[in-house]
């Protein structure tokens, strides 16, 4: 299949941000302005997330030759090494689907030309005032050719891109109104229409984009070294490290250590897993639920949900960077039973990924149905059989309670589930987090993040953020498509 990416020009000047989870000691500084005439950037944070240990993610890529290897390509492709790739970089078999996948979605032959595909991606992103992902594709939007002045807002970019907003919006906050009044309004724009084809390329990004943004936030994702915020030029500190110390394998001397490695919490993965085995012998023993109990526990568990509190901040303002990416800021995640509408529950079994979905995307968009349905299949059953030291453990409960708790909130049920589970394995700290992240990511704080899972590695708790990214792009695409589907019809 041809490339079709745009060629990067000044190469040389981006592959220093291959280093962006770097510093330079002076005497390296200095030897590079010598010899290449340019000025070296040295990153502000301390590695590539705010939430976990900067030596934990150096520690994968160095002794991980498969996460070294995808690092490797993926620069190759981009001609740069971001700070999510390096997050993901400790679950390697998952990160080579996502990066896999979101190549060919913005590179490839497709429906939508490339600068359409970065703009869509900056929409997607600013709707969740996620400047880490805006960033990222602005500069990319420029590379390929991208006009200027669509970044000035909205509003400058071409009515076809500006009628998407609405479906921007809808589907990143409450995605359960879409309709297929919605898509038609796409469809039959006169000069201004989307095929069907361009659309299915444009549910996807925005779906991709607005999940990313729960994991870029979810996981505390640092600015790049070469986006704004990323960098600085000012000298560096003795206490810190270099290029070269990392290179002689001296890296870790000089890095801080995890302020939570000390704090015991008492037997919290014990008491879970104690919860995990009587839920498996009471599925052996007991009778099967009657479908009616079923659904009343489902409904008991999507109204408990609505009472978890979201945010512990004010509503956070975005700033005119992002928001002029996007209309109606005011706009956001609202429970569907508090509007005083009834929404129907969205059966699984009436319209699934799997039966209609997967189908719809590979008939309209060739082999992405097949990337999106390999990566859904590997986050969620993606395993090491453990659970923080406790080694040999059959996590699939645990996963399926995750990944259910998120289309719950999203107001889809699955008949064979019995969601009674959920309150038995997630407790209120962590549902706190999971609805933080998928619905409000960017209120999303690191006190959430730490109060969940605290015996848990932070390799674990990237893993359940995967699974929340995944589940929610899932439920997006699920009323979507459902929506074009009825459109079709």
């Amino acid at each position: 299949m041809r490339h079709a990416t745009a060629p990067r020009e000044n190469v040389g000047t981006n592959s220093f941000s291959v280093t962006g989870i770097l510093k330079m000691c002076s005497h390296c500084e200095r030897f590079s302005k010598k010899d290449l005439g340019v000025r070296i950037p040295r990153p502000l944070g301390n590695g590539p997330s705010r939430f976990i240990p900067e030596k934990e993610i150096l520690h994968v890529s160095k002794v991980d030759d498969r996460t070294q290897s995808i690092f490797e390509d993926a620069f190759v492709a981009l001609g740069r090494l971001d700070n999510i790739s390096l997050v993901m970089g400790f679950h390697p078999q998952y990160l080579e689907g996502f990066l896999r996948t979101q190549h060919y979605l913005l590179q490839m032959d497709g429906p939508l030309s490339l600068h359409y595909r970065h703009y869509i991606g900056i929409m997607a992103a600013a709707r969740h005032q996620c400047a880490y992902l805006v960033n990222l594709h602005v500069n990319d939007f420029l590379q390929v050719g991208g006009d200027p002045k669509w970044l000035n807002g909205l509003d400058g970019a071409p009515k076809k891109l500006q009628h998407l907003g609405e479906l921007n919006k809808i589907l990143a906050h409450r995605p359960w109104l879409l309709t297929k009044e919605h898509i038609e309004h796409l469809l039959k724009a006169e000069e201004h229409s989307w095929s069907l084809a361009e659309l299915i390329h444009a549910v996807v990004l925005l779906t991709h984009y607005h999940s990313l943004a729960s994991f870029t936030f979810g996981c505390g994702i640092s600015p790049d070294i070469h986006c704004e915020g990323g960098h600085t030029f000012r000298p560096p500190s003795l206490s810190q490290y270099c290029v070269c110390d990392i290179a002689n394998g001296n890296g870790h001397a000089y890095l801080r250590d995890d302020p939570l490695g000390n704090e015991e919490v008492s037997g919290e993965v014990e008491v879970l897993m104690e919860k995990m085995k009587q839920l498996q012998e009471c599925r052996d023993e007991e009778e099967e639920a009657s479908q009616e109990e079923m659904v009343e526990r489902f409904e008991r568990e999507k109204t408990e949900s609505m009472l978890v509190v979201t945010a512990e901040d004010e509503e956070s303002v975005p700033s005119r960077d992002v928001s002029r990416h996007f209309e109606d800021p005011s706009y956001g995640y609202k429970d569907f039973s508090r509007r005083g509408e009834h929404v129907p529950t969205f059966r699984v079994q009436d319209y699934s990924w799997e039966d209609h979905g997967f189908s719809l995307v590979n008939r309209l968009y060739p082999d992405v149905g097949q990337m999106l349905d390999e990566k859904f299949q590997m986050a969620a059953s993606l395993t090491y059989n453990t659970m923080a030291s406790h080694k040999d453990v059959d996590t699939s409960m645990l996963r399926r309670a995750i990944w259910n708790y998120i289309h719950c909130m999203f107001g889809i049920r699955y008949d064979d589930y019995d969601y009674g589970e959920i309150n038995q394995l997630l407790d209120r700290s962590f549902k706190i987090y999971i609805k933080t992240m998928v619905c409000s990511p960017e209120k999303t704080t690191k006190r959430m993040y730490e109060s969940f899972w605290r015996q848990f590695q932070h390799s674990e708790k990237v893993h359940v953020n995967l699974l929340l990214m995944e589940a929610r792009m899932q439920a997006e695409l699920l009323y979507a498509l459902r929506a074009i589907t009825r459109y079709m019809t």
